[in-house]
């Protein structure tokens, strides 16, 4: 069985997310969808927010679950017996970051990593760039899920939220 591993905070899932799940789906037997557990940092959508709306947005594709993870990629992967991770790439500045830990990771464990040309539709999207323009009443539709939208609407309720 083909395996893979897409990593991520996914605070919000986009668009831009779901194109390399289902496109990853396409090519892999099974896809984990591995969401960060990263006690360090507070994020928008708590885990079980997050877990919920990537199972919804992910429903459509029967080779596709949902899981989280603490620590190291390498770990999960290694537990999970997952030798490959799928990391989109927007630009060149993703791909000097992402570089770097797909050849630690491959030092680590010799866990392997694709890379995945994002779709040009999506490749100024980040969950952060989302975040800002939904916290100032901005229109994201179309740049994430229905059910994404709905959440920040409800997150950032008269534009001006502090929860920036």
């Amino acid at each position: 069985m083909r395996r893979c591993v897409c990593p991520g905070s996914f605070d919000p899932v986009t668009n831009g997310h779901l194109d390399v799940v289902e496109r990853a789906a396409g090519v892999f037997d099974d896809v984990v969808v591995a969401v960060l557990v990263n006690v360090a940092k507070k994020g928008l959508f708590d885990l079980d927010e997050r877990i919920e709306i990537l199972r919804d947005a992910c429903s459509h594709l029967r080779n596709v679950r949902i899981a989280s993870f603490e620590g190291l990629l390498v770990d999960f992967a290694r537990q999970n017996e997952i030798s490959v991770v799928i990391r989109g790439l927007r630009a060149m500045t993703d791909f000097e970051h992402e570089l770097s830990m797909a050849q630690m990771n491959h030092r680590l464990t010799g866990l392997e990593t694709f890379f995945v040309a994002t779709n040009p539709e999506y490749s100024y999207l980040s969950s952060s760039l989302v975040k800002e323009v939904a916290s100032y009443g901005g229109d994201v539709s179309g740049l994430v899920p229905k059910q994404v939208q709905e959440r920040l609407r409800g997150r950032f309720e008269d534009g001006r939220s502090n929860s920036r």
